[in-house]
């Protein structure tokens, strides 16, 4: 097995095991679906299964599709390219257009340090839900930042399955982020900065504190999916590595 593909493995187990901290799963077809547990507030996606070895076709992306439907779930498929080559033209062969993002991975030899602009909140911090909320925000485009219902998020901070960090201005909080350890791999998700207070380093200080505070629990193998061309330049000036390819493909409920 080469290096790269030691790589996207370890990633490979890594997306099958972070959902099951709150989802239970369905086979279909070649696909593992990840039905989230009630109260969660999150939405999983459904994905090649572990270790499977299927050609995928069409109808197999019909049924899972269908499949979501029934059970009241986004209709939502992801997948890394370079893993799964068959699925892009199966979706495409559905009548559907994915989404193409970069996945990019940290070497463990960048020195990377916390930014004491950034913290992380503990499970009962009150500033959890601004900082959802602030994430929230940031992603639709908006200033307007409002509670968010945390769910079960404070007791997966407190299972250390979930860390959340926020960047601040005094005590005005500017943007959030959060990573999911699983043993020695870390996926960092949903880091966003309003508007408002964009273009002022907030977004590279929440990246960092979350690698650190990863790397401070084992984490050897940090990686992410980029959003947009502004969020990529970010990520690789902290030092992140194009890797491989994510497709997502969102159809809504």
């Amino acid at each position: 097995m080469t290096r790269g593909d030691c790589l996207f493995a370890r990633i490979e187990e890594y997306y099958d095991q972070v959902p099951r901290a709150a989802a239970t799963t369905e086979e279909v077809g070649p696909f593992t679906l990840f039905v989230p547990e009630e109260g969660t507030g999150w939405h999983f996606y459904a994905r090649p299964r572990l270790h499977g070895s299927a050609t995928f076709t069409a109808k197999a992306v019909e049924r899972v599709l269908a499949r979501q439907l029934e059970l009241g779930l986004p209709r939502a498929i992801e997948w890394v390219d370079e893993v799964t080559p068959s699925l892009l033209p199966a979706v495409r062969g559905a009548g559907h257009e994915p989404h193409r993002y970069p996945l990019l991975t940290l070497p463990a030899d960048v020195p990377v340090e916390a930014d004491p602009r950034a913290r992380q909140l503990p499970h009962a911090d009150p500033h959890l839900g601004i900082a959802f909320g602030t994430v929230k925000a940031g992603f639709h485009g908006k200033d307007q930042v409002e509670h968010h219902d945390t769910g079960r998020k404070p007791e997966l901070i407190e299972q250390g399955a979930l860390i959340v960090v926020a960047s601040y201005e005094g005590e005005r909080l500017c943007g959030a982020g959060s990573a999911a350890p699983r043993g020695d791999v870390a996926e960092l998700m949903g880091i966003a900065v309003p508007p408002g207070h964009r273009n002022r380093g907030h977004g590279s200080a929440i990246t960092r504190s979350l690698i650190a505070a990863c790397r401070e629990r084992g984490v050897d193998l940090v990686f992410l999916t980029a959003g947009s061309d502004a969020a990529t330049r970010i990520y690789r000036r902290v030092g992140f590595r194009d890797t491989g390819t994510a497709y997502i493909l969102e159809l809504g409920d």
